[in-house]
């Protein structure tokens, strides 16, 4: 039997451990704690079960241990705080009582009972989160390994301690975090529990979208959230949450001629993207990007499959999905942006830049224009190693010439050299539609290179323009 050693172990820990012998209470180290131990992983969320009180437990605790922020959760007989510790750092210790819990089957919400050691390892998501290390005296360290989570672990396999649909039907969200450990960990699901998971998939349904969101963001987060996104997919959650996502999927054939799978293809973009950032929503950018494909798709006998408008039609779905998944609303125009200016830097790639066309793609994408230039370069997925390496110096060439411009004018600053205030008092004006037109024209003027990008001269050029366009009202 596997047995923790001290050095494994935060010494505060076995001041909780300590503290329980004092009030003979059974207690433990469980779930996700224990599971990131043996795997080397860095954690400072702990739960900490007890078989007694677990509220009157975590208040003595938080008295003997000088625990912060204290928080009690009365219904799940649950307490939560937080404590530093030398030789971990700050930690967040959860403190539950051993339980078992009953569903009903049209209900999200556990009816929780008092339970045994088993009953709270039973009812775990999943064999490897289904491990408990004692933190009392005589036994600790010692490890309890019912389901052969340890087994699992050494094998890389995700299994269930019940039957799968039993776990599931728990907590559909379980079905996710299936996904989430796949991408995260690198674990292959068995057989059984990608079965049930197919077969009661429209049980996710009654899971609310701001759980199921944070599950998702952690899926599209992990090292290669592909082989979470494909589990979704074959199972049929995607389609439950993300059906524009799903419309993606296949290939369509005229006339012999097929076009790529955008979902598959989809895919891919998003693990090039999470090779070089792990950027939540550039990552979201990176699935989405071609959202309105299959909404504006044609066959066109002269030139084949066509895709013409989805950037802009994309931005229209990219606003509905994030309504309906309940993102926050914050991102959602800096996801716009890079699906509507994806293929932005394509043209400039393929023809001789002029300092204009580079000047209105970084005054377009602004801050952004890193984000969209490797977006760009991660929707390069051919399998023509020429084709690629063609590309990516093409690519090379644009970002070259965006630095020589940069140094060149300044515009490396993402801002016009006066705004929208500095014209109003220049020419008396209050604002309104004249102050917008004015500055607008100038803003192009500068990308253009008509003016230089320096402030004199573009208030010079809204003093002429003023002038022209007041002699335009007169005559």
């Amino acid at each position: 039997m596997k047995h923790f050693t001290d050095s494994d172990i935060p010494e505060v820990l076995f001041r909780i451990g300590d503290l329980a012998d004092q009030e003979n209470l059974p207690c433990y180290l469980v779930g996700g704690y224990v599971r990131d131990i043996l795997m080397h992983r860095p954690c400072t969320d702990i739960d900490i079960m007890v078989v007694g009180d677990p509220v009157a437990f975590a208040k003595n605790v938080r008295n003997g241990l000088n625990g912060k922020n204290f928080v009690v959760f009365e219904r799940f007989r649950t307490a939560q705080f937080e404590m530093s510790a030398e030789d971990s750092g700050s930690l967040k210790i959860e403190i539950v009582g051993a339980r078992k819990e009953s569903y009903n089957p049209d209900s999200r919400k556990p009816i929780t009972q008092t339970g045994t050691l088993e009953d709270d390892l039973s009812r775990r998501d999943f064999t490897i989160n289904a491990l408990a290390m004692s933190l009392n005296a005589r036994t600790r360290g010692a490890l309890v390994d019912q389901y052969d989570g340890l087994g699992d672990l050494d094998k890389g396999i995700l299994r269930t301690p019940l039957e799968p649909e039993q776990t599931f039907s728990d907590d559909p969200l379980r079905m996710m975090r299936a996904a989430r450990f796949a991408a995260q960990f690198g674990f292959s699901p068995e057989p059984l529990l990608v079965a049930a998971i197919t077969a009661m998939h429209e049980r996710i349904r009654i899971v609310s979208r701001e759980r199921i969101s944070q599950e998702f963001f952690k899926i599209m987060l992990s090292p290669k959230p592909s082989v979470g996104l494909k589990l979704l997919y074959e199972t049929g959650i995607l389609g439950d949450l993300l059906p524009e996502v799903t419309a993606m999927a296949g290939i369509e054939q005229v006339d012999g001629l097929g076009h790529k799978d955008t979902l598959f293809h989809t895919f891919q973009v998003v693990d090039n993207v999470a090779k070089h950032s792990d950027k939540l929503w550039l990552r979201i950018s990176a699935l989405l990007h071609d959202i309105a494909k299959p909404v504006t798709k044609r066959f066109n006998p002269a030139a084949g499959w066509t895709f013409h408008g989805h950037e802009a039609v994309g931005i229209r779905i990219v606003a509905r999905i994030f309504k309906s998944m309940r993102w926050p609303s914050e991102p959602l125009e800096y996801v716009q942006k890079m699906v509507r200016m994806h293929h932005r830097p394509i043209p400039l790639s393929k023809e001789e830049i002029t300092d204009s066309a580079i000047r209105r793609l970084m005054f377009d994408a602004g801050p952004d224009l890193e984000d969209l230039m490797s977006l760009c370069r991660a929707d390069v997925t051919s399998k023509n190693p020429r084709k690629v390496m063609r590309i990516m110096k093409n690519f090379g060439n644009v970002e070259q010439k965006i630095a020589e411009v940069a140094e060149k004018d300044l515009l490396a600053q993402w801002r016009p050299p006066i705004g929208g205030a500095d014209i109003m008092e220049t020419l008396g004006l209050s604002e309104g539609k004249m102050v917008g037109l004015i500055k607008s024209r100038m803003e192009n003027a500068v990308i253009d290179g008509i003016i230089p990008y320096d402030r004199e001269a573009a208030l010079a050029y809204v003093r002429e323009l003023y002038a022209e366009l007041r002699n335009d009202r007169q005559s």
